[in-house]
């Protein structure tokens, strides 16, 4: 990631309850789990996740949420997580090919995803390389798409990704039932590696 701002880690502030059930501060400072992929140009954020819905709320929490590695992309069946990328421009360049030939980047994870630019550019593309160029403050909402994303100006993109556990019904079940889905882990690099 040389040549390029190294942003700051984001700040992530929990609260819960003390004995009383007031509100309380649990915790405040840089997200416990962080993920670098030097080689993808990308560093991830986990920030908090359930691992089912209705979200248990305790006064406070009995571990680290974040404590699932290796680093997963989809959530855990009913459950959600919230993550932070910062994605580097020439990130694409630093993927192997496929051997489909599609983008290298291509994946589909049987979710709903919602994407807030944080800062930066994006652009989301989908099959048939239909794309989209978003701005900070922009948010994608994507619904089990096949999709990738790509970095093409010369500055780092932050944007943040809500996920919950999704189901694909009807028609579009039996389209995608044999559909290529994201559940495999991804190999870390510690940051030391970046």
């Amino acid at each position: 990631m040389k040549n390029f701002e190294i942003l700051p880690p984001p700040q992530r502030v929990v609260t819960g309850h003390d004995e009383a059930g007031q509100s309380v501060f649990l915790s405040a400072g840089p997200a416990p789990q962080f993920h670098g992929r030097q080689k993808e140009r990308v560093r991830f954020f986990e920030i908090w996740n359930s691992a089912r819905t209705p979200a248990p709320l305790a006064a406070g929490e009995p571990e680290e949420p974040n404590l699932r590695l290796p680093l997963r992309i989809p959530p855990d069946p009913n459950g959600s997580i919230i993550r932070i990328l910062d994605i580097y421009p020439g990130h694409v360049q630093a993927l192997a090919p496929r051997a489909d030939g599609r983008h290298p980047g291509m994946h589909r994870t049987q979710t709903l995803d919602y994407g807030i630019l944080i800062q930066g550019e994006l652009h989301l593309i989908l099959d048939n390389e239909a794309e989209v160029k978003l701005r900070a403050g922009d948010i994608a909402v994507q619904r089990g798409t096949d999709h990738a994303w790509e970095n093409r100006s010369d500055q780092v993109a932050r944007i943040a990704f809500v996920l919950l556990d999704g189901q694909f019904t009807g028609p579009l079940a039996a389209q995608l039932a044999g559909a290529q889905l994201m559940h495999e882990t991804l190999s870390l690099r510690s940051e030391h590696d970046s």
